[in-house]
């Protein structure tokens, strides 16, 4: 994009640089807890990569829509709103995280935000999205869902389903597809006939949106605003596509970057790509003298995180109460 075709104001691009930075760090810090066994669990999901996608799309909402995604929400859940700390609190299996310590990495919500979580069964969140929809549709308001999912969960059948109904009820989601062309360790060309996979809204006569520029957080805006603006308007889903890249592997305990060397040189060019790079890159060409406060919230990101580490430290782990809590039987 040129300094001619930039449309958003400096505030406003100044915030998602900031949100993406902020996110780069946190993942960052995860990745070094978990490793330090701070954080535990099988798996950690990061969003390292993904930042420009999250950030972009969920700024075109407004309080009252949805937001729902699978297991690598944390990117997601700070876009969204969520403070740092509760969820730092809940990635270390404390009291005082967004979930009480209970979910952990793959399951952050708040309903405060109207994020309604990370889910870690393959596309299991999509017929939550439909059922999120068709409540809105039930009342007739004007809010939207928007629901992320990796390409890997475009082949369940969870994804025809919900998709389906969504087209046969009208029901207002975008269905948002995170393509980083792997999904755990299979191509998207060996696992599915048709790659584009935005081309799978003809299938249930929903309007096809388009494919974007995922590591660009002004592209990806501009193309899910036109998306949520459908949506809104109509009552009718949409499919998009978001084409990023993930900077480390499935989960932290991969090794694929460091076993193949096609996957070294990928990731060599998809760094070149980088969400901060290029959010960086639209506000040093567009507005003079903005390396300092560039900095600035480098340094406030770096601050939140180290708060949020601190915080989470020093906060109680559930005990036998927590445990019999928020159950029915």
């Amino acid at each position: 994009m040129t300094t001619q075709t930039l449309a958003i104001d400096k505030e406003r691009l100044l915030d998602w640089y900031y949100q993406i930075v902020l996110i780069r760090k946190f993942e960052n810090k995860c990745d070094e807890l978990y490793h330090q066994k701070r954080i535990t669990g099988v798996y950690l999901h990061l969003y390292s990569g993904h930042e420009a996608t999250g950030v972009g799309a969920l700024a075109t909402l407004g309080k009252d829509d949805h937001v729902i995604t699978a297991y690598r929400d944390h990117g997601l859940a700070l876009a969204r709103g969520v403070d740092a700390k509760p969820i730092m609190a809940e990635m270390m299996g404390k009291r005082t995280g967004t979930s009480g310590g209970k979910g952990g990495s793959m399951h952050i919500a708040s309903r405060a935000h109207n994020f309604w979580g990370g889910y870690a069964i393959v596309a299991g969140h999509l017929p939550l999205a439909a059922g999120i929809a068709l409540k809105e549709k039930y009342n007739e308001t004007q809010n939207v869902v928007m629901c992320f999912m990796g390409d890997g969960a475009t082949n369940n059948g969870y994804f025809h389903e919900s998709l389906n109904l969504s087209a046969v009820w009208d029901l207002p989601v975008v269905w948002l597809i995170e393509n980083n062309f792997v999904g755990m360790g299979t191509r998207i060309e060996d696992s599915s006939g048709q790659p584009e996979l935005v081309k799978r809204a003809i299938s249930y006569g929903m309007k096809e949106g388009p494919r974007v520029d995922g590591q660009d957080v002004v592209a990806v805006y501009e193309a899910v605003s036109e998306a949520v603006d459908y949506v809104r308007k109509t009552s009718k889903p949409i499919l998009m596509e978001s084409l990023t890249y993930r900077y480390k592997g499935h989960g932290v305990s991969d090794k694929q970057y460091d076993a193949r060397d096609d996957m070294k040189l990928e990731l060599q060019a998809w760094n070149e790509k980088d969400p901060i790079t290029i959010a960086r890159r639209h506000l040093t060409s567009n507005f003079k003298n903005i390396e300092k406060k560039l900095d600035e919230l480098d340094a406030k990101a770096d601050q939140v995180v180290q708060e949020s580490v601190e915080f989470a430290d020093n906060s109680p782990v559930p005990d036998y109460n927590d445990l019999i809590n928020n159950i029915y039987v």
